[in-house]
Order: C-alpha cells, then sequence, then structure tokens
C-alpha cells in the first residue's frame, strides 16, 4: 500500500501558524506587487477563485479582503524538513515530491504500525503535534490512485482506496483528474469521447497511439490498474532553477543580464549542496503578453559553476532577439549528474568553457556568507567582462 502526503495550503498554513491574527483570513502568499503570481493561496482565498501561479493582479481582483504576504521560503523549508524526518519513522521508502508532499510504501510497515488507515491517522496525529499543521492522505494500492485520494477531501482529509475498489473507481474516475492530462489532452480525449478513465479499456491500443502518442500507452495501463511507478526514497532533484518577475517590462539586456548573474550564483549554490552538476543549461523568458520562451544549451562538462552557468545563459540571451518587453527571466540546469559519478573531462574544451578556478571562487564566497550574512559579499561581475 502506498500513501501521498500532502500538507494543506502549505505556505499560507505556515503563515496562518506563525501569526495568529490571520487564521480565518484570506492569506495569499506571493507578495503586494501586482506582477507577481500567487504561491498559495488559503483556503478562505480559494472560496474566491483564488489559486497558485494566478497572476496577483487577478487574485486581487477576484479576493478583495486577500491579505498578501511575500513568501518565506527559509520558513518553510524548516518546517518541511521536521515532515519529511517524521515520516521516516514509519518507513525507509519515503519519496520526497516537493517541499510540502511526499510518498510513502508502507508494504511492510502494516506489522509493526497497524493497517493502512491506523497509518495514515498516526502520521495525521503526529504531524499536528509536531508543528501544528494539518494535511490531507491518500492511501492506495498504487502509485497514481494515491495521489489522487490525497486531493478528494481536503483540508485535513484521509482517503482510502482498497485493491477490491480499484476497478469500479477508475471506471468512474474523471478523466481530468489523471495525473498528464492537460487542457490540450483533455479537449483531444472529450473529442475522442472519452470522460472516464474506464472509458479507455473502449479503444484498441493502436488508436490511442495514433491520437496521443506514448501518453494514450500510460493511460492503457492506468485504466487497467497496472502503475509501474515505485516510490523511489533516492530519487534526487532533476532540475534546479532559479527565475525573477521584472519590476518592469524590458529589453534592456545589460540589466537583465544582471538578474542572470544572481540566478546563476543561486543555482549553483543549490548544485554544490546537493552534490551535483548540470550538463544542461536553460534561459526562460516570459514577454509582457505572457508568451513564454525557453533556450537551451547542452555542455560537453558538467558543471556547478556559477560563471559557467552564468555565461551560457547570457549567451543565450544574446542570441535570442526579443519582439516584446520581458517580464520574467529566469535560469535553470537539468541533466544532473551526482559528484559520486566520475566525468570525462573534455580535452578540447575551448577557453570559454573553462572553470579557471571560478568553483573555488563560489566556495569561497559561500563561506563568506555563512560566517558574515548572505549581504556580506557580492558579485559585481566576472573578471573578463
Amino acid at each position: 500500500m502506498i500513501l501521498h502526503i500532502d500538507m494543506d495550503a502549505f505556505y499560507a498554513s505556515v503563515e496562518q501558524l506563525d501569526n495568529p491574527w490571520l487564521r480565518g483570513k484570506c492569506v495569499i502568499v506571493g507578495g503586494t506587487s501586482n506582477r507577481g503570481v500567487v504561491s498559495a493561496a488559503s483556503y478562505e482565498a480559494r472560496k474566491f477563485g483564488v489559486h497558485s501561479a494566478m497572476p496577483i493582479f487577478q487574485a486581487k481582483q477576484k479576493c478583495s479582503k486577500g491579505i498578501f504576504v511575500p513568501p518565506r521560503m527559509e520558513r518553510y523549508k524548516e518546517i518541511s524538513k521536521k515532515i519529511m524526518a517524521l515520516l521516516g519513522e514509519f518507513t525507509p521508502l519515503v519519496e520526497v515530491v516537493s517541499i510540502d508532499e511526499a510518498y510513502l510504501d508502507i508494504s511492510a510497515s502494516t506489522l509493526l504500525h497497524g493497517d493502512p488507515e491506523d497509518i495514515a491517522m498516526h502520521i495525521k496525529r503526529k504531524i499536528k503535534e509536531s508543528v501544528n499543521l494539518t494535511c490531507s492522505i491518500g492511501v492506495a494500492p498504487i502509485k497514481f490512485l494515491a495521489k489522487i485520494a490525497s486531493d478528494m477531501n481536503k483540508p485535513n482529509g484521509l482517503t482510502v482506496i482498497l485493491a477490491d475498489d480499484v476497478p469500479r473507481f477508475i471506471d468512474a474516475l474523471p478523466i481530468q483528474k489523471v495525473p498528464g492530462v492537460g487542457k490540450k489532452t483533455f479537449r483531444q480525449l472529450q473529442l475522442m469521447g472519452i470522460n472516464v478513465l474506464g472509458d479507455i479499456n473502449k479503444f484498441p491500443e493502436n488508436t490511442l497511439l495514433e491520437r496521443l502518442g506514448k501518453f494514450g500507452k500510460r493511460l492503457q495501463e492506468l485504466a487497467a490498474g497496472n502503475d509501474r511507478s515505485r516510490v523511489a526514497p533516492d530519487s534526487r532533484h532533476k532540475s534546479v532553477s532559479s527565475e525573477r518577475t521584472l519590476g518592469e517590462d524590458t529589453r534592456d539586456k545589460p540589466l537583465l543580464k544582471r538578474y542572470l548573474l544572481k540566478q546563476a550564483e543561486e543555482v549553483a549554490w543549490h548544485l554544490r549542496k546537493s552534490g551535483c552538476r548540470a550538463r544542461t543549461i536553460t534561459l526562460k523568458l516570459k514577454h509582457a503578453d505572457f508568451r513564454q520562451v525557453t533556450r537551451s544549451i547542452t555542455i560537453a562538462t558538467p558543471t556547478q559553476s556559477s560563471k559557467k552557468i552564468y555565461r551560457h545563459a547570457a549567451s543565450l540571451l544574446d542570441d535570442y532577439k526579443p519582439l516584446k518587453k520581458i517580464r520574467l527571466i529566469g535560469v535553470g540546469v537539468s541533466g544532473l549528474i551526482s559528484r559520486e559519478v566520475p566525468v570525462q573531462m573534455d580535452l578540447f574544451e575551448r577557453r570559454s568553457e573553462k572553470d579557471n578556478g571560478w568553483t573555488k571562487v563560489d566556495q569561497t564566497m559561500e563561506n563568506i556568507t555563512k560566517k558574515f550574512g548572505r549581504d556580506a559579499i557580492k558579485r559585481a561581475t566576472f573578471g573578463d567582462e
């Protein structure tokens, strides 16, 4: 049996926890600037139609009583660590999906902790006692159903799907609830007359592959109650990124590069902290009309150097000719490789690709900020600019 634990309105709930005056009010995490987006909304605010990723200006229109607060990531991470450590007391098979959700495989834990529902209730009590927050839990024999179940009775919910109930549950499951079914796929499925997951069984595999590609095969497996994905406790982040919504839309590339520099440092710091290096560097841009583009480059030698990440991101920016002003800029890396994995060095690596000791500079700066604070030292530019 698999559990999916999802904290209820996590960021907003932490704000209400730390500030009793906010309890029962429409709390919207994401700052006060109209140019930002909602990171989280309390359930009081959700009643007005406010949800995460919504532009702040829309949230203000929908919820005039909204109280807008900036996110405090360090505080959220602090509480998240306590929650994830607590989950490890029930099973070593804990897959942390994000700061506020995780999967647990409790198949071998029932002899020690009781049946799945008892374990779920015990976890809910422990979280409440430890951090004074609520969570919703889904319990099911397969992973994707556990995630769906956790969302069925929020907040503070518990939904258990037993093995005998799986076929009946799948037959009636609205197709838009299936992970991976986005707006475009949902429209295609509706045109095919597929409204619930059980409808997939009406179609032969070749038709699903022709209409939906590889995802058609995935839907066919899920409709049959087969989910080959397992709880992976050692899973690592597949990517690291940093982005910023600008105070004003701009085409000023020197200004945009200053944001890139800061973002490259943040991404490199996370890579060093996790002991990873990255092969692919991605530039993300969002235009004034909200149209989004990405540009990527894959390098020969994986890196965790802020200079390398910045250089490639800046080069991608130089090559891009925006038709409209930019409202958001970001840098991401992917193709992560653990430091334990040996890397083949490129004998003919270009000068612009070489690290030239900048990783050591990054580490030295990091040591200074640890001792004297994040504002003790800042990089104005790289040495050869």
